[in-house]
């Protein structure tokens, strides 16, 4: 390079737009999208560990798409290379794989190419490129602001982990000001520029979640005002702000994202009865230029898809508001447009109309169900087969109704159709159900439906009634998925959380963890090294960014654990478990570590079993014999539970919810679930039960009942149990307690109780 190439570099790199200086190097500078950066996040981990794999970035504009590219360029070993689908092709693609394939050979160095706006390439520009990302000689980091499920080569997408990146809220927009204010080098921190807080705000918001927008605003203001004469500062008011960035810009396309999912908020706020919302999405599609009639045609749809016959006149009034706006036209058909969309807001709802599609559903299901006989046409074949003999004319009757069988025999007792209890079918709901409750018995007793066999036919088997026969009874693997289910259903997790699993030797929660939080991270905890070693065993075909972090601990431990794992620094969005508190004694440090392991407003979900309610085994047997031994066996086996010092049996619901709520978290919810377990009874089970244990141990169940009873009486007892029940399966129950709460905020908490709130 000679000296006027760098003067030339030098003045470009001067001249650039401040947004463009201002573009963070480092993933330390780098503000928002937390969701996929935050300490703890895969797209962190693994930009720096350097794993890279293939990525694609999607997201409006001034969001960091480019500007995380540049970090990884400048964190990653590989060689970087950019191109700009708008002004590149083919030719640059072999260019840039050629010079891939050298470097590999010649340094053994990796390639990482971004480029930007890949959506633009078409089929062919992509598939240049699929070759080389499939075998490994380049990395992809692709940008877009289209869904890169529609506008990019689904083969590349196969290959790539896409990252959504969501416009920067206020707090992250102001930040961003303040950081380019106070940076000397590459924005405003060598000269005097003050902002006012309101002005600030004002950029903020109108920037809609755009930095770039922001920056560029801020350069405008800063650049034309001039500074005071008194100190030299150039201070930036209200009046400059609102001069600098005048409108917000409606962020819509009408093939794109925007579309659908402006359009998806419209039909939802209709759908939720919220005439405010339903209006202000209309208004926003109508300001962007939306075709009216695409409007009219959604409603129409909305009509029958989610009122139905709550308000049969809702399609009346629709279809009248989209024939009076083909006559008026705009600007003043707007007022059919707004008078439809708040109709339709404020109507009674009812998504029944679904019984149709459930009904194609069955048909594609019992495709060989056939015509029941008396509803055949009996113009053809009524002498051969009897075909339509037996139909009962609903005219002669009262009410010009009669019950019979309608549904194909393989379909008795089906119901597609249930009415709402609001608007019109309020009205026809009573009747409805009475009318299927006489076609029902209908369908059970022939002489009434007066439906004889067809002559000369044969009824295959019902599939369904041979896999209600197969069913079996319930096992213990079936129940804890019941559990995990359960555990799992309520939390929603996004795909970019940290969970941690506690208690997680047997796996049974980690794997579902695992699947639920691709772009995120598991962390489990473990009682010892051989369930360790197990779960690693098990992830050892698993890529390395998606294994679960084992660590060997109690949960008292888990804090000091993750540190001495050099994770001390991640907050979990979910903490989740079962059976935790059965290898904890002291239960409030337990919830209080918990606590502090939680991001703010994180959830916690536990699955305990409650000792004190489990099954009694006294209650398994026949005590009909000796009425004095049966009485001192029951006050013996219920005294194990009454013990106030003994940490297993000394606690329910109420004392859960206790210990949780004094450790700081709120919306404690705790639901009771008595699980019916199909439990065979051993030989070596009862002698476990029986058994002398030492006495540094736990006592067994015959050394719990000798407080109340004598050795004889005990041994007496297990005769009855070994005439009775051994070899026999019997129904044990056990009682969980599904524990759901949130973490509120620390600081926020204690400033409360500092301040005498909490005692209010």
């Amino acid at each position: 390079m000679d000296l006027f190439d760098h003067v030339r570099e030098t003045m470009i790199a001067n001249e650039q737009p401040l947004a463009a200086r201002m573009r963070p190097r480092t993933l330390t500078e780098f503000i928002g999208q937390d969701h996929i950066l935050a300490p703890g996040r895969l797209l962190r981990r693994a930009i720096q560990a350097d794993q890279l794999t293939s990525l694609i970035f999607y997201g409006p504009p001034g969001t960091g798409k480019t500007t995380l590219a540049s970090v990884i360029a400048n964190t990653t070993k590989s060689h970087f290379s950019v191109l700009n689908a708008v002004l590149s092709g083919v030719k640059d693609v072999r260019f840039v794989t050629e010079e891939a394939q050298r470097r590999r050979g010649e340094f053994g160095q990796r390639t990482t190419l971004f480029v930007d706006e890949v959506h633009r390439w078409n089929k062919a520009q992509q598939d240049a490129l699929l070759p080389w990302v499939e075998n490994g000689t380049v990395v992809l980091i692709g940008a877009t602001t289209e869904n890169p499920y529609f506008t990019v080569n689904p083969a590349l997408v196969s290959r790539s982990r896409i990252f959504q990146l969501k416009p920067l809220s206020t707090t992250h927009l102001i930040a961003v000001v303040r950081q380019a204010l106070a940076d000397a080098e590459r924005g405003y921190g060598a000269r005097k520029v003050e902002v006012e807080d309101a002005a600030l705000d004002h950029l903020a918001d109108v920037a809609n979640g755009d930095a770039r927008a922001l920056l560029n605003a801020l350069e405008l203001a800063v650049e034309t005002t001039s500074p005071r004469e008194s100190d030299g500062v150039i201070a930036i008011d209200m009046h400059v702000a609102e001069e600098s960035i005048q409108r917000r810009a409606v962020l819509y396309d009408k093939e794109g994202d925007y579309h659908f999912d402006t359009v998806s908020a419209f039909i939802k706020s209709l759908r939720g009865s919220d005439p405010d919302a339903a209006v202000y999405w209309l208004a926003k599609m109508v300001y962007a230029g939306e075709d009216p009639r695409f409007l009219f045609r959604r409603m129409l749809i909305f009509c029958g898809e989610d009122i139905g016959l709550a308000d049969p006149n809702a399609l009346v009034v629709t279809t009248a508001a989209a024939e009076a706006f083909e006559r008026v036209g705009m600007p003043e058909g707007r007022y059919h447009l707004g008078m439809a969309a708040l109709y339709l807001a404020t109507a009674p709802k009812s998504n029944s109309v679904f019984a149709f599609f459930d009904a194609l559903s069955a048909v594609e299901k019992e495709a060989e169900s056939d015509v029941p006989n008396h509803l055949r046409d009996a113009s053809r074949d009524k002498e051969g087969f009897g075909h339509g003999v037996g139909y009962l004319y609903p005219h002669a009757y009262r009410d010009h109704w009669v019950a019979q069988q309608y549904l194909p025999d393989s379909l008795q007792g089906k119901v597609f159709y249930e009415p709402g209890d609001i608007g019109y079918e309020e009205s026809i709901s009573e009747q409805v159900r009475r009318r299927r409750e006489a076609q029902l018995a209908a369908a059970i007793d022939p002489d009434v439906a007066g439906a004889p066999p067809e002559i000369l036919t044969f009824s295959p088997a019902d599939p369904g009634l041979d896999r209600w026969l197969a069913r079996t009874v319930s096992g213990a693997g079936q129940r804890l998925g019941g559990i995990r289910d359960q555990l799992f259903g309520a939390c929603a997790c996004p795909r970019h959380a940290c969970v941690l699993v506690l208690n997680g030797d047997s796996g049974l929660l980690v794997w579902e963890a695992v699947r639920s939080v691709p772009e995120g991270g598991v962390w489990v905890v473990v009682s010892d090294e051989r369930a360790a070693r197990g779960l690693e065993e098990q992830t050892a075909h698993f890529p390395h960014l998606r294994k679960p972090h084992v660590v060997v601990t109690s949960t008292i431990g888990a804090p000091t654990a993750l540190e001495r794992a050099g994770h001390g620094d991640v907050r979990f969005d979910l903490v989740v478990g079962r059976n935790v508190l059965l290898h904890e004694q002291d239960r409030e440090a337990t919830f209080a570590t918990i606590r502090r392991l939680l991001a703010e407003e994180g959830g916690l979900r536990l699955a305990e079993s409650i000792p004190r309610y489990t099954q009694r085994l006294y209650a398994l047997i026949d005590r009909a014999e000796d009425a004095e031994l049966a009485a001192k066996f029951v006050a013996s086996e219920e005294a194990i539970y009454q013990r106030v010092d003994d940490h297993m049996t000394n606690w329910a619901e109420e004392e859960l919810r206790g210990w949780a709520e004094t450790a700081g978290f709120t919306d404690v919810t705790i639901e009771t679930d008595v699980c019916p377990l199909q439990q065979p009874i051993t030989e070596q089970g009862i002698s476990r039960w029986f058994s002398e244990r030492p006495a540094e141990e736990r006592p067994s169940y015959a050394q719990h009942l000798q407080s109340g009873m004598s050795a004889e009486e005990v041994e007496c007892v297990r005769q009855q149990f070994t005439a009775q029940l051994l070899g026999k399966v019997v129904e044990w129950q056990s009682t969980v307690a599904f524990m759901t709460a949130r973490a509120t905020c620390f600081e926020h908490r204690c400033a409360a109780e500092g301040d005498g709130i909490g005692a209010s």
